[in-house]
């Protein structure tokens, strides 16, 4: 009898994130790089990851530190060379490793020689590589604000004529109309693919597809610039041009394909990852991780609710449970640090965040680490606005000044959600420099670095760390974690996270206790099947697989 074909091994393995600037120093120069990555390898290896996602490392000017590309086929000389990455490529395959690239093409460098000729005149051949329109009584073209604050459109003197930056001004937007774009695209991910890559995550990749005149977008409550969520995301184009790039450079070939969509919804979601049909392997989705965005953004953060976040988690678990595939994930190099955010980065800071991660590793889909998220690592909360690098961050904070808003509730605002918390250096010791560099580090360590690093992580078998490890060796145990149909328990229980996952007689579940006050295993025990036993667990072996759960607990149950 014929085998069934194998699964994709994206399916089972676990996915961590590289933001190389911040992992490790090879030269002292204060900078990341894929030398010091290189010497971290065996971290990795005893973590039990299958695959490294590797931040942009490309040639930039590093605006928006890195995602603004300037040439597809090179290393940044900050990071080393190719050679460095061909030795990262075989050091991650000889242990049994992936390496994932990330793909930045829904727009390019200002400094990319493609713009350079593409803003030379409006005659370049390469005009229309890049979306350029005539101003509009006086102003530009159309009323869309940028995602890092101010307008979306730059007028360019050489041929006074406006180009479209949905994100930095120096970050212009391909225009994928063009088909010569899109075979160029094509042939930046072939020749990453025969270097011996393993696949991409594709940035905001649902943007590359505008729609038709580039219409005016809604003018949000209080003013301000227009919002091209509607005109510009998940575009009339989007999987013809989607579908393109897998027929032309992923077809064929075992890779893993993730594709960031912000504002992507579940039924969009699972055409886009249906075996049969769909362009990628999986989507980043933003709807769990947008939930305690206030009125004014991001920047103005409400309290989460377990309650709505278990919500949006269930509605994408069910959603995608018989067709396509989910990512699982807390944390990137785009977020806060979620132990600050959804845990407790005090008192309970070690429980927090395994229990964390034990919710997140043992639902369906392909769960994503990112560094020192293994080791409980939290927000670095700096007090002055001189000590943040990221770009959108220091325009938020220029923009809500001028705006006249309070200070202090601006740097509250940006202490919780700049994305430098997550860009803080690896914290490898207890060292000045957290074992990161011998040189001046880009950007502070976070102070806790005395107490919360992987040496000290390591020696614990206690440890975050190894909570990690041992969640991730599940994957390879039990194929329940990776197949198990999910069923939510308790959805409206304001501080326990519960549900079940189920593979013939096998039924798996989880407890989770998301709060600093003792709770009642509420659930129906008939529902964890016969004779559950404890599989892992956060905190000593409790009296009863269904005892109450301490504060921050949580545990995992098999039964069959």
């Amino acid at each position: 009898m014929a085998q069934p074909p194998a699964d994709p091994w994206w399916k089972s393995a676990v996915v961590y994130q590289v933001y190389p600037a911040s992992f490790q120093d090879g030269d002292g120069d204060g900078v990341g790089d894929l030398p010091g990555v290189i010497d971290r390898l065996d971290h990795l290896h005893t973590l039990g990851v299958g695959a490294v996602w590797l931040s942009p490392v490309y040639p930039s000017p590093w605006d928006d530190n890195g995602y603004d590309v300037s040439d597809y086929r090179g290393i940044h000389p900050r990071f080393g060379t190719l050679d460095d990455w061909d030795r990262l490529r075989d050091g991650l395959h000889e242990r049994g490793m992936r390496l994932v690239m990330d793909l930045v093409v829904n727009h390019t460098s200002d400094e990319h020689p493609w713009f350079a000729d593409s803003r030379s005149s409006k005659e370049s051949p390469r005009r229309d590589h890049y979306i350029w329109r005539p101003g509009r009584d006086g102003g530009p073209p159309n009323n869309w604000g940028s995602v890092f604050s101010g307008p979306a459109w730059t007028r360019d003197e050489a041929t006074g004529e406006y180009y479209l930056h949905l994100f930095s001004r120096r970050q212009p937007d391909l225009n994928w109309e063009n088909p010569e774009v899109r075979a160029q695209v094509h042939d930046i991910a072939r020749w990453w693919l025969d270097r011996g890559a393993d696949g991409f995550r594709m940035d905001v990749i649902n943007f590359v597809s505008k729609a038709p005149g580039l219409p005016d977008g809604p003018v949000p409550a209080g003013g301000g610039y227009g919002l091209f969520a509607e005109h510009a995301v998940n575009g009339p184009r989007l999987r013809e041009f989607l579908g393109g790039l897998r027929d032309a450079a992923f077809a064929g070939r075992d890779v893993l394909t993730v594709g960031e969509m912000p504002g992507v919804g579940v039924e969009q979601a699972r055409e886009h990852t249906d075996p049969a049909g769909g362009e990628v392997s999986m989507v980043f989705q933003f709807e769990h991780v947008d939930l305690d965005h206030g009125p004014g953004g991001k920047f103005d953060p409400a309290p989460p609710d377990l309650r709505r976040l278990k919500a949006s988690m269930d509605r994408w678990q069910l959603g995608l449970g018989d067709r396509g595939w989910n990512s699982l994930y807390w944390n990137n190099h785009d977020q806060p640090r979620a132990l600050s955010r959804f845990g407790d980065d005090g008192e309970h800071r070690v429980a927090s965040a395994k229990t964390l991660a034990t919710t997140l590793h043992m639902m369906k889909g392909t769960p994503y680490v990112y560094q020192g998220e293994e080791l409980g690592m939290a927000n670095a909360r700096f007090r002055d606005i001189s000590e943040y690098r990221d770009v959108e961050t220091l325009n938020h904070h220029r923009h809500a000044l001028a705006a006249g808003e309070d200070a202090e509730r601006v740097m509250a605002g940006i202490g919780r959600m700049s994305r430098d918390n997550a860009r803080t250096p690896m914290q490898w010791d207890a060292s000045p420099h957290a074992g990161f560099t011998t040189g001046t580090p880009w950007i502070a360590v976070n102070p806790d670095h005395a107490e919360v690093n992987a040496e000290a992580a390591l020696a614990d078998p206690d440890s975050v760390f190894h909570h990690y490890r041992r969640l991730i060796a599940l994957r390879g145990e039990h194929p329940v974690v990776v197949h198990g149909a999910y069923a939510p328990l308790l959805p409206d229980h304001p501080a326990l996270y519960a549900y079940t996952r189920t593979l013939g007689a096998t039924v798996l579940t989880v407890l989770a206790n998301w709060s600093a006050d003792e709770v009642e295993a509420d659930a129906d025990p008939a529902a964890a099947g016969p004779g559950p036993r404890l599989l892992l667990g956060t905190h000593p072996e409790p009296e009863g697989v269904f005892a109450p759960l301490r504060p921050w607990e949580s545990r995992v149950l098999l039964s069959g």
